[in-house]
């Protein structure tokens, strides 16, 4: 089984990913910060960058796709290769970040591998608000996340917010991470394992 962690920058993807790998005894496959060779390239000149960072990510999510189907274990992701095709690419194509040649050539390699991937069994939606973002993101520090924009982040909240709500490729949970703590607070964790675990057992 599939299980996958979307949201916005600092949502809390990937400590929400930990917690549930660990508590339900997943394999865990993580978003390619550390080592990504095009990240902090990327926050300081976005124009230049911009389609070299997308095929990097497109490249290393269809890989983890094809691990998971590979396995046979259940696995939770951290980020799905739909939220860079649906969200990142095309809001860097409209803010002029990436131009229309490379966009389109981006856009029919994601429709390629699209074809060769399965959808997640299971979605798990972190919605935040920009404050709630901007504040995570500070509070973890990453220097090459300080240039983010507050603009950048509310463009991508919106076609987060649209995706969401069209999403029709497999069962979905939204989990409004404003008003809870699933960090220090084992009760809010423990709402999200309950609604998972439903979720989970009727897909048997």
């Amino acid at each position: 089984m599939h299980i996958a962690v979307a949201g916005n920058i600092g949502a809390g993807k990937t400590t929400l990913t930990k917690l549930l790998a660990k508590h339900f005894k997943w394999e865990a496959h993580y978003e390619d910060v550390v080592d990504n060779p095009y990240l902090d390239d990327f926050y300081h000149q976005m124009e230049r960058w911009s389609f070299n960072l997308q095929i990097y990510f497109l490249n290393s999510r269809f890989r983890q796709v094809l691990q998971i189907r590979q396995s046979g274990k259940t696995t939770i992701q951290d980020r799905t290769i739909y939220e860079d095709s649906h969200i990142f690419a095309p809001n860097l194509y409209t803010m002029r970040l990436m131009s229309e040649r490379d966009f389109k050539n981006y856009i029919s390699l994601f429709e390629l591998m699209e074809g060769l991937v399965g959808s997640p069994d299971l979605l798990i939606y972190l919605r935040s608000s920009i404050p709630n973002l901007v504040n995570q993101i500070h509070k973890r520090g990453r220097d090459y996340e300080n240039t983010i924009s507050i603009d950048y982040l509310s463009r991508l909240n919106e076609r987060y917010e649209a995706w969401i709500e069209t999403y029709d490729k497999g069962k979905l949970v939204i989990i409004d991470v404003d008003n809870i703590n699933f960090v220090d607070n084992p009760e809010d964790l423990g709402d999200i394992i309950n609604k998972t675990d439903v979720e989970i057992n009727g897909l048997f």
